[in-house]
C-alpha cells in the first residue's frame, strides 16, 4: 500500500495529495507532509517535507527550495522575508524569527498595542537567509537579520545571533563557530567516493585537494 501511495505521489497527482493531506492534518497526530507550494516563487516543491505542526507567519514572503525538511512544532517567521534554500533540514522546536519586540515593549510600554507594527520604535526587523544543505538542530533559534551560509551545521539548542560563513559548525548560546563541515567531511571522503551525490562541487574540490598527500602536491 505504501509503495502504491508513493508512486501516486510521484505522479502528476502528487500536488492534489499534498493539498488534501494539509487540509486534514489538524485531525491527526503530527506527521510529515510531502510537497509544499512555494507562494513566493509560485512553484510546487515536490520533495520538500514539512510537519503538519509547522507554523508559518506570512507564507507569501517565505521562499523554500526543494528537498527541504522541517520537523515538528517549528516556527518559520517570514514577516520580514525568509529564504530557506535547497536541501536544508530543520529540526523540531526550531524558531526562525525575522522580527522581535524585545526592546519596543520597554520603550513603548502601554502604548505598544496602540502603535502600528511598522511604527514601533526599537522593534527588531530583518530578513533571514539559510544557505543550501544546512542542518539546524532541534530547539535552535535564528534571530532577525541573520544570514547562515550553505553547508553549515547548527548544533541542537544553538542561538544564532550573527551571520555565519559557509561550511561552519556552530554551537552554543550565543552560537560560536567551532569548526568546519569541510574538515568533518574529509573523514567520510577518505573511505568513500561521494562524487555522484555530494551537494557542493566547490566544497568537494576543496576537500579533495586537502586529501592529496604532500609528496604528490610537489
Amino acid at each position: 500500500m505504501i509503495r502504491v501511495l508513493e508512486r501516486m505521489y510521484r505522479s502528476s497527482f502528487g500536488r492534489v495529495m499534498s493539498f488534501v493531506a494539509r487540509q486534514v492534518a489538524w485531525l491527526h497526530e503530527p506527521f510529515m507532509v510531502y510537497g509544499y507550494y512555494d507562494y513566493f516563487s509560485r512553484s510546487f516543491r515536490k520533495y520538500t517535507r514539512m510537519s503538519s505542526t509547522v507554523k508559518i507567519l506570512n507564507r507569501k514572503a517565505l521562499s523554500v527550495g526543494n528537498q527541504v525538511w522541517v520537523s515538528h512544532y517549528s516556527i518559520l517567521d517570514a514577516s520580514q522575508g525568509l529564504i530557506i534554500e535547497e536541501g536544508c533540514q530543520i529540526g523540531a522546536w526550531v524558531g526562525i524569527f525575522t522580527h522581535g519586540s524585545e526592546n519596543s515593549i520597554r520603550l513603548l510600554g502601554r502604548e505598544y498595542v496602540h502603535i502600528p507594527n511598522i511604527e514601533r520604535k526599537g522593534y527588531s526587523r530583518g530578513k533571514v537567509e539559510i544557505g543550501a544543505y544546512t542542518f539546524i538542530g532541534g530547539r535552535s533559534m535564528i534571530l532577525p537579520g541573520v544570514k547562515v551560509g550553505k553547508g553549515c551545521l547548527i548544533g541542537a539548542g544553538t542561538v544564532v545571533t550573527k551571520d555565519i560563513p559557509d561550511y561552519s559548525i556552530v554551537i552554543g548560546s550565543p552560537g560560536q563557530i567551532k569548526g568546519s563541515t569541510i574538515d568533518m567531511d574529509k573523514e567520510f571522503l577518505k573511505d568513500d567516493d561521494f562524487s555522484d551525490t555530494y551537494y557542493d562541487s566547490q566544497a568537494l574540490a576543496m576537500i579533495r585537494r586537502s586529501l592529496v598527500p604532500e609528496v604528490d602536491k610537489k
